[in-house]
């Protein structure tokens, strides 16, 4: 049984919360979360203690892991605490918020096995599908990897403030699903524009694509958009020389209807994170703590992490400077 503590007790705190409580492997010990509130009430509701500090947090010996959902600039500080004492760690994205900090992390830690950064969509049921077969080479040379991550409502004009951006907060998941597929890029170009001016006013885009080729030439775009008036637009299609593999939007239920006025009509696809990911943040902390058991090193890593980081960046030196930005 692994006894877990989480730093974050906010809308991705109380995510972590509900997948701990629900693996028989894992129990709940402790929440920690600087506003006392949210940290009694979080605690509460599942009977653990709390605490508003996290060297309270790391200096426990009834803590052997630690899920850390702080707000990002805490990220680096909070890893490095809690390897120092001794603690497993699964890290939401990004690692940072600035490359030099992330580079400094992994300066320290290297290729730590303690670490596991928080891309969940590697372990989406549909998503890992996808990759499982295109490794077995059921379409040939994987020659171009198409990803799509629409939002369904904007972020708040605070929330974008602290974010860093769209291509760290956003497109960050949409990275290292390119490299979990292509592995190393060798190159990045991004264009970014705008339709909410309240966005625009931040010094941020609310509208991308990047392109992205790999070191042995094979190319990714990715499609992002901070609204999307049918919902959580989520796909990925996989094309190689013989054939695609393609995953759609998830919807309730597999129903359609054909009516006079319509074909093939789908309920309404899923409009919030939780609904479509719950699977793949189960998934990911089955495999942190099967990694704790087994002594296997963690995936995706803090070089992952580390790798997605960086092309955060130049996708947003490339989009502000409109060139190519070459790694």
């Amino acid at each position: 049984m692994t006894r877990i503590a989480i730093i974050g007790a906010g809308r991705i705190g109380r995510v972590h919360a509900s997948t701990v409580l629900a693996h028989p492997q894992a129990r709940l010990v402790l929440v920690c979360d600087p506003l006392e509130a949210s940290a009694r009430d979080l605690a509460g509701s599942h009977g653990v203690a709390w605490c508003l500090e996290p060297h309270e947090v790391f200096a426990s010996a009834d803590v052997d892991a630690v899920i850390i959902g702080s707000p990002t600039r805490f990220h680096v500080e909070h890893i490095l605490e809690a390897v120092s004492a001794g603690k497993k760690v699964l890290c939401e994205k990004p690692v940072a918020l600035e490359l030099a900090d992330a580079e400094r992390c992994l300066n320290e830690l290297g290729d730590n096995t303690d670490v596991m950064l928080g891309f969940n969509r590697r372990f989406d049921p549909t998503f890992s599908e996808i990759h499982r077969r295109v490794a077995d080479g059921e379409i040939g040379d994987l020659h171009q990897l198409t990803v799509i991550s629409r939002d369904p409502f904007a972020p708040s004009a605070e929330y974008v403030a602290g974010s860093g951006g769209i291509f760290k907060d956003m497109t960050i998941h949409d990275f290292d699903m390119v490299r979990f597929f292509l592995g190393d890029i060798a190159e990045v170009v991004a264009v970014g524009t705008n339709v909410d001016e309240t966005i625009r006013a931040q010094g941020d885009f609310d509208q991308a694509m990047v392109t992205l080729t790999s070191v042995d030439g094979r190319m990714a775009s990715i499609i992002n958009s901070r609204t999307c008036a049918f919902g959580y637009d989520q796909r990925l299609e996989a094309f190689g020389s013989q054939g695609s593999l393609s995953a759609d939007n998830l919807t309730a239920t597999a129903v359609r209807a054909a009516t006079s006025s319509q074909t093939q009509a789908k309920p309404r696809i899923m409009d919030f994170f939780l609904d479509r990911y719950i699977d793949a943040y189960r998934r990911e902390l089955d495999a942190f703590l099967t990694s704790i058991a087994d002594g296997a090193p963690m995936s995706p890593s803090l070089r992952d992490g580390y790798e997605a980081l960086r092309l955060a960046d130049a996708a947003t030196i490339s989009a502000h400077e409109g060139r190519i930005v070459r790694l």
